[in-house]
């Protein structure tokens, strides 16, 4: 998914990449903040063999985590925000 994002944001930057309600981010956009994300994740260790977990209600930002942590190598666990707070500790 990260090449495609990469690939895409090189052929046509200005291009709508994501849309969500009134929000949007062109290509060019989406590849920067996750660029960006993704080395801060980095120097706080996720990479191969570490699964992030992700809690968003739908919406960009959730698109821009999941992106980032692919480019950041490692791999995610999205948890439900309407799950009890339980089950979000273990």
């Amino acid at each position: 998914m990260r090449q495609l994002v990469e690939a895409q944001a090189a052929k046509t930057p200005a291009a709508v990449a994501i849309e969500y309600e009134d929000q949007y981010l062109t290509y060019a956009q989406l590849n920067s903040k996750a660029n960006c994300l993704a080395r801060m994740l980095s120097q706080q260790g996720v990479g191969p063999d570490c699964v992030a977990a992700i809690c968003f209600e739908r919406g960009i930002p959730q698109v821009l985590a999941i992106l980032s942590i692919l480019k950041a190598g490692g791999a995610f666990l999205p948890l439900d925000p309407d799950d009890p707070t339980l089950r979000k500790r273990c």
